[in-house]
C-alpha cells in the first residue's frame, strides 16, 4: 500500500498517537462485553513470494500460498477482487482451502465500480461482483467499498446514493480518503451519522502520512482497522501497543466483530509485524488469536 507512505526520515516527526475515543462511539458501544465477539486479524494478500522461507516453508510453490496462509491467520483482507470480478468456479476454490476452519475473506469492492467514472449507474457490474463472492459461503466476511483520494464530500450526494442500492442481508464497510471528510466538522457529522443509519460500517486506516483518517470513529459495533506499518521501524510497536489498548477498551463496551489487516510498504515484513499483534492483543486484551509460525524469528522492537 502506498497510500500514506513517507519518507523513512519523516517518520519520527510523526504524532502516530490514537485520537481520543468520540462521544459519536458510545451511541454504538452498549458499554457491556460480549461473550460472543469474534477477532478476526490478517494481511491484504497471500501471494507473496517474500514470504516463501519466513511465513511459508522454504520451496513452497504459488499455488500452495493460501493453503498455507490459512494456516497462520483467521482473515485476509481481499485485494485481489479489486482489480478482477472473479467467477464463482474460483470463489468456491479459494473458500474450500479455508473448510474445516474459522476464516473470514473480506474482499475489496471492484475498482470498475469505484475508480472509474461515477458511481451512478453501476448497479448491474455490483450485481455480478457480489453474486459471485457470495460463493465464499460461510467464510464470507465483510465486503469493504473504498473509493479515491480524490473523492470529496463533493460527491457526498452521489457516494449515498450508491450506499443505499447496496442489499441489507450482507455486511458493507466504506473507506474514504479526501481529508475534508474528516477535517470538516459538519461533513465528518452527516457522513458517520449517516452510515450509522444505513447499519454501514467505517473502515479505519492506519498510515503515517494521512492521519486523518485514522479517525476513530465506530458506526456499527464492528471494527474494520486498515493498519500500514513501515518496515519495522520503532514507531511500528509502538503503535501496536496503543491499538491494543483502544481494542481492549472497545472489546469491554460491547464490539462485537474486529476486522485488523496488516499492511506494509514492504510487505516481506509483515509476518513479523503480526506476530508481536497477536502476542500484544493476546495479552493486552484477553484473547486466543492464533500466531503466525515464522520460519524465522522477529525482531523485538529493541533489537
Amino acid at each position: 500500500m502506498e497510500f500514506g507512505r513517507v519518507n523513512d526520515k519523516e517518520l519520527s516527526d510523526i504524532d502516530f498517537s490514537l485520537p481520543p475515543e468520540p462521544d459519536f462511539n458510545k451511541t454504538v458501544l452498549k458499554g457491556k462485553e460480549l461473550k460472543t465477539a469474534q477477532f478476526y486479524m490478517g494481511c491484504a494478500k497471500w501471494g507473496r513470494p517474500e514470504w516463501v522461507g519466513t511465513l511459508y516453508p522454504p520451496k513452497t510453490k504459488e499455488k500452495d500460498f493460501l493453503e498455507n496462509y490459512v494456516k497462520h491467520y483467521n482473515s485476509i483482507e481481499l485485494n485481489a477482487t479489486h482489480y478482477k470480478v472473479y467467477g464463482a468456479d474460483m470463489i468456491e476454490k479459494w473458500s474450500s482451502k479455508a473448510d474445516g476452519k474459522i476464516f473470514k475473506f473480506c474482499p475489496k469492492m471492484y475498482k470498475g465500480v469505484t475508480h472509474f467514472g461515477k458511481l451512478e449507474g453501476k448497479e448491474f457490474i455490483t450485481d455480478e461482483f457480489l453474486k459471485n463472492i457470495v460463493a465464499f459461503k460461510k467464510h464470507l466476511g465483510p465486503i469493504f467499498i473504498q473509493v479515491s483520494e480524490t473523492f470529496s464530500p463533493k460527491r457526498k450526494e452521489e457516494l449515498f446514493s450508491y450506499l443505499k442500492t447496496l442489499p441489507t442481508d450482507m455486511d458493507f464497510f466504506i473507506e474514504v480518503r479526501h481529508p475534508e471528510w474528516f477535517i470538516n466538522a459538519v461533513v465528518r457529522k452527516e457522513f458517520f451519522g449517516f452510515l450509522k443509519q444505513s447499519n454501514l460500517g467505517a473502515v479505519i486506516t492506519d498510515t503515517a502520512g494521512n492521519r486523518e483518517c485514522c479517525h476513530m470513529y465506530l458506526t456499527i459495533p464492528k471494527a474494520f482497522i486498515r493498519f500500514v506499518g513501515n518496515s519495522l521501524h520503532p514507531s511500528d510497536y509502538t503503535r501496536v501497543d496503543e491499538w491494543a489498548e483502544r481494542i481492549k477498551y472497545w472489546k469491554e463496551n460491547g464490539l462485537k466483530e474486529l476486522y485488523f489487516f496488516m499492511h506494509m510498504h514492504d510487505e516481506a515484513k509483515s509476518p513479523e509485524l503480526t506476530a508481536y499483534l497477536v502476542d500484544k492483543f493476546n495479552t493486552v486484551c484477553g484473547l486466543s488469536l492464533h500466531k503466525p509460525l515464522l520460519h524465522e524469528e522477529p525482531k523485538g522492537l529493541f533489537d
